[in-house]
């Protein structure tokens, strides 16, 4: 959230070409002295102009405003076009507008009518906000300023280790659990099958097409922890965002004489999204391949292999 008062960028403000113009020292409201018959008629101000001559209308202007004033007097959230207001002045977004028993003020002590305002509505579409994560240089509508920092692609992600208050963007979290807690990483292309030692399952994965991080984990299940369960998350700022990979896991079993044959597929399933990786329990995914005790008996532990494939969707 942002603070009551802030600064919003609007496109075409004439205030600030009013604020670049100065009076010119000479200049005065008194008298003409070099027409006697205007002797009261005030000399216009002089206006001293910007270095090229012009008064140039500008693109946009810097305003400190209190935000409160762009707030629904309903939802109390950042108001939406379309915009009503009261008689008063009290502004409502359209949609809590509709809610309204009555269609009256909600703050208005005898209520009130509402009726559009398209200025408002130019005004709040011209409200626009710099992101405030690191690295992310978007200007956004101030009433969609909450939506695009929950899906920021800059937004911080939290290190996976217990203890450890990192945070940053997927990338930047991927070179610290790399040089710090030497989690190892490998690289992967989408649609390509990448093979694993089981036993080194916990490792990142870096997608070079679009820097996109993915942790591998494993999990135990089992009044005895007997089985493993392994799953992909995708390191991802959006955890609110509709899946965007999936994942392929195919587990292989250790090569004869051992008693387990074959191979364990989990086809291509949703990988879940989390700005907090190391807190996901792998085994409440929606997904997860799940490997016997038979492929994890003994030395044959380290000959079993995991076949990784991830697409985007």
């Amino acid at each position: 959230m942002v603070s009551n008062s802030t600064l919003l960028c609007f496109p075409l403000v004439p205030l600030q070409i009013a604020e670049k113009m100065q009076l010119a020292p000479e200049a005065t409201l008194g008298r003409n002295r070099g027409s006697p018959k205007d002797d009261r008629t005030p000399e216009r101000a002089r206006v001293e102009l910007p270095n090229s001559g012009q008064v140039k209308r500008a693109g946009e202007g810097t305003i400190r405003m209190d935000m409160s004033l762009l707030s629904c007097r309903v939802c109390y959230h950042p108001v939406k076009p379309p915009v009503f207001q009261c008689n008063v002045g009290h502004l409502a977004c359209g949609t809590c507008l509709a809610e309204l028993p009555g269609e009256q003020c909600p703050i208005c002590e005898h209520g009130g009518g509402f009726s559009r305002c398209p200025v408002m509505d130019d005004v709040v579409l011209s409200s626009k906000m710099k992101c405030s994560y690191d690295g992310c240089q978007s200007y956004v509508p101030y009433h969609e300023l909450d939506g695009h920092q929950r899906v920021c692609p800059h937004a911080p992600c939290f290190c996976t280790e217990p203890g450890c208050g990192f945070c940053g963007p997927p990338v930047a979290l991927l070179g610290h659990l790399t040089a710090v807690h030497s989690v190892p990483v490998q690289k992967v292309q989408y649609g390509n099958v990448h093979r694993l030692r089981l036993s080194e399952a916990r490792c990142l994965l870096h997608a070079e097409e679009d820097d996109s991080v993915f942790l591998l984990a494993v999990g135990a299940v089992g009044a005895l922890d007997m089985a493993t369960v392994v799953s992909a998350v995708c390191i991802c700022a959006g955890a609110s965002l509709e899946p965007r990979h999936a994942v392929k896991l195919r587990a292989n079993g250790p090569p004869p004489p051992s008693s387990a044959a074959g191979s364990i597929l989990l086809d291509l399933k949703a990988v879940t999204n989390s700005n907090r990786p190391g807190e996901v329990a792998v085994e409440e995914l929606p997904s997860f391949l799940m490997v016997p005790p038979t492929y994890l008996v003994g030395s044959e532990a380290s000959e079993v292999s995991l076949d990784v494939r991830i697409d985007r969707v």
